[in-house]
């Protein structure tokens, strides 16, 4: 699938230069973990369920676990500065378990990145509108493997209900419409629509 095989590199300005420990979780080929190795002194473990997959990711990445990202797993406590979540939260039956397991992995000052689809994206809302369907796709907001649909709205209240403070949330990959139609759109709904620029919103959260 496409997303095995993308880097990320929008990302990589979210992970702070001082991090020296970062788990990726659903990490693909590694390709994310393997731009901040090539940019900085970093230790990058990789979680991902996919053994052909992970098997491309261990040539990147210095740790690769194939399996679920689950509490009865072995992982360190305390240990990671870092754990992204790149367009991953989506693909758990309840997003809530991975969260509270990466609390613990995090040390003190550990924090949390994660890109998460934007259900509002205007050309999803579209489909949906003038389409009139909800019709599965191979990537994107309806990835026919997604589990989970999120807004900005939700994703805020994902976080702030389990137990963590929110750093900051920034909408990424945009994409705007032009003409007519959506200037008039824009004008008289500008605050429906804000939130319907972005592909996806990047949250950093630290653990209360």
């Amino acid at each position: 699938m496409k997303y095995y095989t993308e880097n990320r590199s929008e990302l990589l300005k979210f992970i702070p230069d001082n991090t020296k420990t970062l788990l990726d979780i659903g990490c693909s080929s590694g390709l994310f973990g393997k731009q901040l190795k090539e940019k900085k002194e970093i230790e990058v473990w990789g979680v991902e369920p996919v053994k052909d997959v992970a098997k491309k990711a261990s040539k990147n990445l210095d740790k690769v676990l194939c399996e679920f990202f689950e509490e009865k797993n072995d992982y360190p406590l305390n240990y990671f500065d870092v754990i992204t979540f790149n367009d991953s939260l989506e693909h758990f039956p309840d997003p809530i378990p991975p969260l509270h397991l990466a609390k613990k992995l995090l040390n003190k000052n550990g924090i949390i990145v994660a890109s998460i689809p934007n259900f509002r994206y205007i050309e999803n809302i579209q489909h949906i509108l003038v389409d009139m369907d909800f019709k599965y796709k191979e990537a994107g907001i309806l990835d026919k493997t997604h589990l989970r649909f999120f807004t900005l709205k939700s994703i805020k209240r994902l976080f702030n209900e389990n137990g963590f403070n929110i750093v900051s949330i920034e909408g990424i990959n945009p994409h705007w419409w032009s003409g007519k139609k959506i200037f008039l759109l824009q004008l008289f709904f500008k605050r429906y629509m804000e939130d319907m620029k972005y592909l996806q919103y990047v949250v950093t959260a630290k653990p209360r």
